[in-house]
């Protein structure tokens, strides 16, 4: 076989293992984290690599600097973007807000906290600083007017024996497949570190990783965009604490990097912020989540390419691709670029040049690291754990960008016996076009590109492989929200007047609700469920146990006159109670669901798609 040199990178070390090569000097060391992908695979890594390198992409656009945050910064901007400034600013706004955010905490939960107060107030101690840190005793401490400890408590026990139950069924069969969505991911984490450790299976090439599953819950799985933006709000100060405990578990310290201010470009469609783009597309179609460009050239590939060998991998003729994206840059909008010429190795050529030429990554500058750290984790249950996380921590744009991304590589893949490119191929191909990206490509030696090029591929795979999981919103999370929610509302009971208020409308619900048993009983049972956007605005629906969000839906169908309403553009809502708003899957067992949120009511809308 040849042998490739790429500007002093050389692709011996992947063809000979990790040994050193007679023509290197240094000896590069394979990735060993998760080893699974074959040589050839990894000479098509760093042919991707020599393309991008060629191709000189934007020569004029600035790169991103990257800066690691300094010694109790990183502390002090976690601590506010958690949510709780207060802990260590007593002027923050949130006080009360974060009060009830940490009477929720796990035990994991609770440490991550604990150990970046205790951190920040060590910081200013040695810079001799006026502080207002509070001593982490006293924030935990487990007073009356504990913030964390008194509510945490409680519920240890209950936590740790749910974890240690959960544990003992992992030795069975299906114990590597199933993914606990109840049980806080560090907390699992916790117990297998104490020792109640599985065997995990050899690491598997392509398609053959685990097929990991979610056990089927009553009250139904939660997706990105089910939950109203309060709800979402509290749900990523939740993950951000969350993935933050996992890797404190497991021992991992990740460096959160902060992107400093460049110019860059305020319009046309490379080099552009996703902000930007989704700026100028929804001008154009409100609505819009993924940059129009991107949507096109998927939708060519797709249209001509699928079956094309090589798609993706092959790169088309740079000059050709450059000459494009001009054209698209001037064209593109006005909608006279002429598509049916377009070549299908220049759009995917295209496709990957939009990914890198993003003047902020992808995976977002603050994530970067903790995307790189996944495989440090000890299992691929808990590596898909924290990509989960991850995804979830993601800013709209950059995680429904990149969910249209995972679904079309899925796509290619799905087509790998005529096209020829399989999982591993894609995330080899993607790999550097998604990591590599500018600002930290000039950052990091040749040997650091070396050792990231297995794991980075690796990421990629897990990413593609597992995408139907990764956008959900685990249970244990959702009821902390609900709890989150809880506790704000007793908080309002403070108030006399609004104390006053309150119990009076509990006595008429009490009232209400016992007239509605007397009804339960005297009819069969029943919920109501309001339409208000349609003819049928309200409907009586007979409470079973079986009773799921669906026959709902089919109950409402079968009552409503308006021919235009379509199955596939209603959804069932929970509102109220302690939920601000969430869309329901449609295998939620109604009975279920009331036991978790009893106030709640039931509402039909209509959804975008």
């Amino acid at each position: 076989m040849a042998f490739l040199d790429i500007d002093c990178m050389c692709l011996h070390w992947a063809l000979f293992g990790g040994q050193r090569c007679t023509r290197c000097k240094t000896p590069y060391q394979r990735c060993s984290s998760q080893d699974s992908l074959d040589e050839q695979a990894m000479v098509d890594y760093f042919k991707e690599v020599e393309i991008i390198q060629r191709s000189g992409d934007a020569e004029t656009q600035e790169e991103v600097q990257l800066k690691v945050a300094d010694e109790g910064e990183q502390e002090e901007a976690w601590l506010m973007e958690a949510g709780l400034a207060t802990l260590f600013d007593e002027s923050a706004s949130d006080g009360e807000d974060s009060i009830a955010l940490l009477s929720t905490l796990t035990r994991t939960q609770a440490a991550a906290v604990e150990r970046r107060v205790e951190t920040l107030k060590q910081t200013l101690r040695k810079r001799n600083k006026p502080y207002s840190v509070p001593d982490v005793r006293e924030i935990f401490k487990p007073a009356s007017q504990s913030k964390v400890r008194a509510h945490i408590r409680p519920r240890i026990s209950a936590v740790s024996s749910c974890v240690n139950e959960d544990m003992q069924v992992w030795g069975g069969a299906d114990a590597e497949t199933d993914i606990n969505l109840e049980v806080s991911f560090s907390e699992q984490a916790l117990t297998y570190k104490e020792g109640l450790k599985v065997t995990q299976p050899q690491n598997e090439a392509d398609d053959r990783l685990p097929d990991f599953r979610v056990s089927q819950d009553k009250t139904g799985q939660t997706r990105v965009g089910d939950l109203s933006a309060e709800d979402m709000k509290k749900v990523r100060r939740l993950v951000l604490i969350e993935m933050s405990a996992l890797f404190d578990t497991c021992g991992i310290e990740v460096k959160a990097h902060k992107a400093l201010k460049v110019r860059v470009r305020e319009s046309g469609l490379f080099g552009v912020s996703l902000s930007t783009l989704l700026e100028q597309d929804q001008r154009r179609i409100p609505g819009t989540k993924v940059p129009l460009i991107l949507q096109h050239l998927m939708s060519h590939i797709e249209e001509q390419g699928l079956d094309t060998e090589g798609v993706l991998r092959i790169p088309g003729a740079a000059t050709r691709v450059k000459a494009v994206c001009h054209e698209l840059e001037h064209k593109f909008y006005e909608g006279v670029f002429p598509w049916q010429s377009l070549k299908q190795h220049d759009a995917a050529s295209l496709l990957k040049l939009f990914i890198r030429e993003l003047p902020y990554p992808l995976l977002t500058v603050e994530y970067f690291s903790a995307f790189i750290s996944v495989l440090k984790l000890p299992t691929k249950k808990q590596q898909l754990q924290a990509l989960n996380l991850l995804v979830l921590l993601l800013p709209e744009p950059n995680r429904d960008t990149l969910k249209a991304l995972l679904e079309f590589f899925q796509r290619v893949t799905d087509h790998k016996d005529r096209n020829k490119m399989t999982l591993n191929n894609v995330a080899v191909v993607m790999a550097p076009n998604i990591f590599m990206c500018k600002g930290f490509r000039s950052k990091i030696s040749e040997q650091q590109e070396f050792a990231m090029a297995t794991g980075t591929a690796n990421i990629v795979r897990l990413l593609v492989r597992y995408q139907n999981l990764l956008w959900t919103i685990p249970k244990f999370v959702l009821n902390q929200v609900r709890k989150h929610n809880m506790e704000n509302q007793r908080k309002m009971h403070r108030d006399r007047a609004v104390k006053k208020l309150l119990k009076k409308m509990a006595y008429d619900r009490e009232r209400a609700s016992d007239k509605q048993e007397k009804n339960t009983e005297a009819e069969g049972g029943f919920i109501r469920v309001q339409a208000p956007q349609f003819s049928k605005v309200s409907m009586a629906v007979q409470l079973t146990e079986d009773l799921k969000a669906s026959d709902v839906l089919t109950h409402f169908l079968s009552q409503e006159r308006s021919p235009s309403v379509k199955r596939e553009d209603l959804c069932l809502y929970e509102m109220g109670g302690n939920i601000k708003e969430r869309c329901l899957d449609e295998e939620t067992y109604i009975t279920a669901l009331l036991e978790l949120n009893p106030s709640a009511e039931w509402v039909i809308k209509s959804v975008q798609h």
